[in-house]
C-alpha cells in the first residue's frame, strides 16, 4: 500500500477541518481501507463561538457521510470535553450517548457525530484515522488472530480485544489504557473489527495508517496468502433461473430487490472452491457489515426453492437462538448469495444498495481466502455479529418511517426510449424508484438518463434477435423484468388507402404491431417471476377515432390494441396486468414533425393553430403527462386493473 499524499494538493488547505477532510478522501478513496460509509476520521481545534468564547471541539465524520466524497460540511463538531466526562460515566445507552452527542454540538445543523466519536474524543491526538482495512481485520479473523497481530505489528501497535463499537468500546479503551504511553504507539488494533492511527500531524496520522496496513499485506505476501481463485471459464447466469432467484428474494425481504450479478473470474473462482459452503458462512468480514450484508450469504443449490427456504429457516433460527425478547426480527432474505460455478449476486432495493452489497461481498471472498491461507477464516461468533446487526441504534432506524418511491425495486423495460413518450417514460419511472432498461433504435442520447438505475441497450425492436438479446439484457442487468412499456413506433406518411405501398404498409404493421407481440413472446417468461408484473401497450387515439389517411398506421394501433386484450385474458391468471393507453395530439413527440402537422390539420380542413387545440379540456398534452398516466398503471393505484383503455387526449368528442 502506497501514500497518495501530495503536498501540492494539501497546500490548498490552509485550516485543521479543510486538511482533514482531504486526509479522509485520500482513505475513502482506497476499498482496501474502507468501503461505502466505512471507517471514520477527526480533528481536534478550538472554535470560537458567538460570544468569542473558545471551545476546544471534536470535529468527527457524521453520520451519512462517505469518506471518499467528505467535505469539511461533514464533520458534526463536538465540545471535546463533554465527550471525555461521558467516557467516565460507568454506564451509558447507546441511545442516550448519540443523544447526549447531539445536544454536545456547536453547530446544530451539522450530521450527527459517529457512534465512535467518544473513543477518538480521549485518543490524545489532534488526528485520528480509523478504517476496516481488508488485510489488517483478515489478520485478526484467524484463529490465533491476536499472536499473529502482535507478530506482525510488534509493540508499535495496542491491540485491543473484540468489544462492540459504541460506548462500550469507548469505555474499555479508556480503562486498559489508563497507564499508557500513547507516545510509543503508532496505532490500535480493535480485534475483528479494525485499525486506527493517529498523530498530531494530518500527513503523519494518514501515513501511519498505509504504513501499517501496508505491514500486513506484506505479511500476508509472505505467507503466500495474498492471493485468490480465479478461474478460467466464464461463469454464465441463466436469466430465467435469476429471474426466479430474485423473486424468492423479493418475497422473503417483503419487498422488491434488484440484483448485482458478478461473474468475474475472481468471483467464478471462489463460487468453485471445494469447501464453499463451509468458509463462505462463517460470519462477515468485520462485524460493521452485518447491516449491509447478514451474516452469511445464500448459497445456491441446484434447487432454488429449497436453498432459500432453508436460508429462511436458519435466519429466523438464528434470530430466536440469540434475542433476548426486546428485538423486532428483521426480513430474514439474504443479501449476497454465491452460485457454485458461475460467481456471485447481491441484492438490493435500490443500484446502489446493491452495488454496495457486491462490493463488501467482493472484498468478504477475497479476505476468506486470506484468512484460510493464514491457518483457518474464523469471523466473530454468532452473538456478537446479532448484538451489531441488532444494535439499538439499527432497531431505531427500523421505526425511522422512512418512505420509499412508489415503484423502489421494480425492473422496468422500455421501448422507444430515445424520445418522446419513451424518454418521458423511462425518466418517470426512474424518478419514482425504479431499475428502467431503455432501449431505442438510435440508442440513448439524454444526459438524465445517464446514470446508473438506467441500462440503455441500442435496440431495433423488429429484429428478433435483437428483441430478444434487449429482454436478456435487461434481466442480467437488474435481475428481473416487473414493468414493459411497448411504446415503439412511428407514424408513416399520409396516404389513402388506394395510394397505400407495400412497403408502407408492412413496415407499419412490422413496428406498431409486429413487434410489439415479439416483445411480449420474450418478456412473458420474466414476467412471471416479476414483481406485481405490469404492461402498458401505448396505442393511439387513431384506434377508436381514425382519421384519414392514416391505415396503415391506425389498422396496426387497432391489432396492437386488441393484441393488449388478449394478453389481459391470457396473463391475468398470472398476475400479469395488461392495459392500454390512448395518446393523442403529443406534439412535443418525434412523431408530430412539422410536415406531419401540417398534414393531419389539412386532413381535417383546420389550420396548425386549430389543430393543436382541437381536444374539448384546450390542454396542451405533454410526453410527461402520459408518464404519469403509465407510471400510475404500472403502480399500485390501478393494481386491480386489467384490460383498460384509457385515453391521454384532452377529450376528444369522437372518443367520447
Amino acid at each position: 500500500m502506497k501514500s497518495r499524499w501530495n503536498d501540492d494538493d494539501a497546500a490548498y488547505f490552509q485550516d485543521p477541518l479543510s486538511l482533514r477532510a482531504y486526509s479522509s478522501r485520500l482513505i475513502g478513496s482506497d476499498e482496501d481501507l474502507v468501503l461505502h460509509g466505512g471507517g471514520n476520521t477527526s480533528v481536534k481545534m478550538p472554535v470560537a463561538d458567538i460570544f468569542g468564547e473558545n471551545h476546544e471541539v471534536l470535529y468527527v465524520k457524521g453520520s451519512g457521510w462517505d469518506l471518499a466524497d467528505i467535505e469539511p460540511a461533514g464533520f458534526a463538531p463536538v465540545k471535546l470535553d463533554v465527550l471525555k466526562r461521558m467516557a467516565e460515566l460507568e454506564a451509558l445507552s447507546d441511545t442516550e450517548m448519540v443523544r447526549h452527542q447531539r445536544a454536545s454540538m456547536l453547530d446544530p445543523s451539522a450530521p450527527n457525530p459517529s457512534v465512535e466519536a467518544v473513543l477518538h474524543a480521549i485518543i490524545p491526538f489532534r488526528y485520528v484515522d480509523h478504517t476496516h482495512a481488508d488485510a489488517v481485520v483478515t489478520l485478526s479473523n484467524t484463529p490465533d488472530g491476536e499472536r499473529l497481530v502482535r507478530e506482525v505489528f510488534g509493540e508499535r501497535v495496542l491491540i485491543v480485544p473484540y468489544v462492540m463499537p459504541g460506548f462500550m468500546l469507548a469505555r474499555t479503551i479508556r480503562s486498559v489504557t489508563a497507564d499508557t504511553d500513547w507516545s510509543s504507539l503508532e496505532g490500535m488494533v480493535l480485534m475483528n473489527h479494525g485499525v486506527f492511527s493517529f498523530a498530531d500531524d494530518a500527513r503523519e496520522s494518514y501515513e501511519r495508517m498505509i504504513r501499517l496496513v501496508d505491514i500486513a499485506e506484506r505479511h500476508l505476501e509472505s505467507r503466500h496468502a495474498g492471493k485468490v481463485a480465479r478461474s478460467e471459464s466464464p461463469g454464465e447466469f441463466d436469466c430465467l433461473q435469476l429471474a426466479a432467484l430474485r423473486e424468492w428474494v423479493s418475497i422473503a425481504a417483503g419487498k422488491p430487490v434488484l440484483v448485482r450479478s458478478d461473474n468475474s473470474p475472481e468471483a467464478v473462482g471462489f463460487s468453485e472452491l471445494s469447501n464453499l459452503e463451509a468458509i463462505a458462512t462463517r460470519g462477515p468480514l468485520t462485524p460493521d457489515h452485518v447491516i449491509r450484508t447478514k451474516r452469511v450469504p445464500l448459497v445456491i443449490g441446484e434447487d432454488l426453492d429449497e436453498a432459500i427456504s432453508r436460508y429462511i429457516d436458519d435466519y429466523k433460527h438464528y434470530f430466536l437462538d440469540n434475542t433476548d425478547g426486546r428485538q423486532t426480527c428483521l426480513d430474514p432474505a439474504p443479501r449476497w448469495g454465491v452460485w457454485p460455478g458461475r460467481g456471485m449476486v447481491a441484492f438490493g432495493g435500490t443500484v446502489g444498495e446493491a452495488r454496495i452489497v457486491a462490493d463488501i461481498a467482493r472484498h468478504t471472498a477475497r479476505a476468506i481466502q486470506w484468512g484460510e491461507a493464514l491457518g483457518g477464516w474464523r469471523s466473530l461468533p454468532e452473538k456478537d455479529i446479532f448484538d451489531v446487526e441488532y444494535w439499538e441504534l439499527e432497531q431505531a432506524k427500523l421505526n425511522s418511517g422512512k418512505t420509499q418511491p412508489s415503484l423502489a425495486g421494480r425492473i422496468a423495460l422500455v421501448t422507444g426510449a430515445g424520445s418522446g413518450i419513451g424518454k418521458a417514460c423511462a425518466a418517470a419511472l426512474l424518478k419514482r424508484g425504479a431499475a428502467v432498461v431503455a432501449a431505442d433504435v438510435k440508442g440513448l442520447d439524454a444526459p438524465e438518463l445517464d446514470v446508473p438505475g438506467v441500462k440503455a441497450v441500442r435496440c431495433d425492436v423488429t429484429d428478433a434477435v435483437q428483441l430478444q438479446d434487449l429482454v436478456a439484457t435487461g434481466v442480467r442487468a437488474f435481475g428481473g423484468l416487473d414493468i414493459v412499456v411497448s411504446n415503439a413506433g412511428n407514424f408513416p406518411a399520409s396516404r389513402s388507402i388506394e395510394d397505400m405501398d407495400d412497403e408502407t404498409w408492412n413496415g407499419s404493421l412490422d413496428l406498431n404491431l409486429s413487434s410489439h407481440q415479439r416483445l411480449l413472446r420474450y418478456a412473458i417468461p420474466y414476467l412471471k417471476h416479476g414483481m406485481e408484473p405490469s404492461v402498458v401497450i401505448v396505442g393511439s387515439r387513431n384506434v377508436t377515432a381514425p382519421g384519414p389517411e392514416a391505415s396503415a398506421y391506425s389498422a396496426a394501433k387497432a391489432g396492437l390494441t386488441q393484441l393488449a386484450r388478449i394478453a389481459a385474458l391470457e396473463l391475468a391468471g398470472h398476475g400479469i396486468r395488461v392495459n392500454t393507453i390512448h395518446p393523442d395530439a403529443v406534439f412535443d413527440t418525434g412523431l408530430w414533425s412539422e410536415s406531419v402537422l401540417r398534414s393531419r390539420a389539412r386532413s381535417y380542413g383546420m389550420s396548425v393553430e386549430d389543430y393543436r387545440a382541437k381536444n374539448l379540456l384546450k390542454a396542451e398534452v405533454t410526453a410527461a403527462d402520459v408518464a404519469d398516466v403509465v407510471c400510475e398503471l404500472a403502480g399500485r393505484t390501478f393494481s386491480k386493473t386489467t384490460g383498460a383503455q384509457i385515453p391521454v387526449d384532452g377529450g376528444n368528442e369522437r372518443v367520447i
